[in-house]
């Protein structure tokens, strides 16, 4: 065996490559993934060649303990940024279910996977996973007589779609949107991205994604996704940072990039302010300082009940429908822009009501 010190780390990085079944890689892929992950354990080592690599996978096939099983096959690729398509030779495990560090779980590790497919498994936003209920009830768990947890749905049409693209994400593979918009439901689009979040809002599941073409950051929601088609062979890109924190300066999934940070500053009346302060609008929100409560009770001396509050967050559709969805029992105090637009909003509704009404007296 090589007595190289990280060859065993090597070893267990082509292993789980070669047992990978979503995707197709290369050799060059292996050793580009084998220096990314060598350089996250070991910081000061230097990265290893491709040579480096064929020599493992040499050892792993003809001259270790292991004897392994590898085959060699080409499939269709693209190069994003150079607009080409190209034949990828790549490498496997000729049987898919094959590890040479598979190892039977502890009791332990089986009581604790038991317990979180129990709750995983009746989440019923994740539909069609057949796999985590054979596996639940392979491993002893037992059915309960009621549903002690429940969480609201908006069930899809394609209900497999989620757990398809939960796949996809976490074993970071590039796939093609089949979708359509609302306008045009018959008019099927086709795009290539690097899927990174599925995030729920409101009962809804939305992906978020990075264009394959340009690398911007796109939103689409679930329920206009007609399918999608994972290609194994393309090189996935991964956002760099944490794509939470594109979330943590708006309400909803709607990022406008060119919207400023508003402060805004709403009061909520006796009857909703203990609801909005244990339900808050935005992570930002805290009630205002006494020493500016003072002034706003001053300034608006007919709100002297209630409660002030501020958020801090980009302007979106979202963020607009939380402040008017509690009717009079909310008022933006400032900023200037976002009361013209929710009195924009009020206007339009009242004179779509004054519509009706007159169309009533017709009646």
């Amino acid at each position: 065996m090589p007595t190289n010190k990280n060859a065993m780390t090597r070893y267990k990085i082509i292993d789980e490559l070669l047992s990978n079944r979503h995707h197709n890689y290369s050799l060059d892929d292996i050793t580009e993934e084998i220096n990314k992950r060598m350089s996250d354990l070991y910081p000061n080592t230097n990265g290893v060649v491709r040579r480096t690599i064929e020599k493992d996978i040499y050892y792993l096939e003809y001259e270790g303990p292991f004897l392994v099983d590898i085959e060699r096959y080409s499939v269709p690729s693209y190069n994003y940024e150079k607009r080409k398509t190209f034949m990828k030779k790549c490498l496997r495990y000729a049987n898919p279910s094959f590890s040479i560090f598979k190892k039977e779980m502890t009791n332990d590790e089986e009581t604790i996977l038991r317990e979180v497919l129990s709750l995983v498994g009746k989440f019923d936003g994740l539909p069609n996973f057949e796999a985590l209920e054979n596996l639940r009830i392979g491993l002893g768990a037992k059915d309960e007589e009621h549903q002690i947890i429940s969480f609201s749905k908006n069930p899809l049409e394609n209900s497999s779609l989620l757990g398809e693209i939960f796949t996809s994400i976490s074993e970071r593979q590039v796939i093609r949107l089949h979708y359509h918009t609302f306008l045009n439901p018959k008019d099927i689009l086709e795009t290539d991205v690097y899927p990174y979040l599925l995030k729920e809002y409101n009962s809804r599941w939305f992906l978020i994604a990075a264009s394959a073409d340009d690398k911007k950051i796109l939103t689409f929601s679930l329920d206009r996704i007609n399918s999608i088609s994972p290609l194994p062979s393309h090189k996935y890109v991964g956002y760099k940072g944490n794509i939470q924190e594109r979330f943590e300066d708006i309400i909803g999934v709607t990022y406008i990039e060119d919207s400023p940070i508003y402060k805004i500053i709403f009061w909520v009346s006796e009857k909703s302010k203990d609801y909005v302060c244990t339900k808050p609008l935005h992570e930002s929100q805290r009630k205002v300082s006494e020493k500016c409560e003072i002034t706003l009770r001053k300034s608006y001396p007919a709100l002297q009940d209630g409660q002030f509050f501020i958020i801090e967050c980009k302007y979106n559709y979202e963020l607009i429908r939380e402040l008017m969805s509690f009717g009079e029992h909310l008022l933006v105090i400032e900023p200037q822009e976002i009361k013209d637009i929710i009195t924009t909003h009020i206007n339009n509704m009242r004179d779509g009501y004054q519509v009706i009404s007159s169309c009533d007296k017709n009646l």
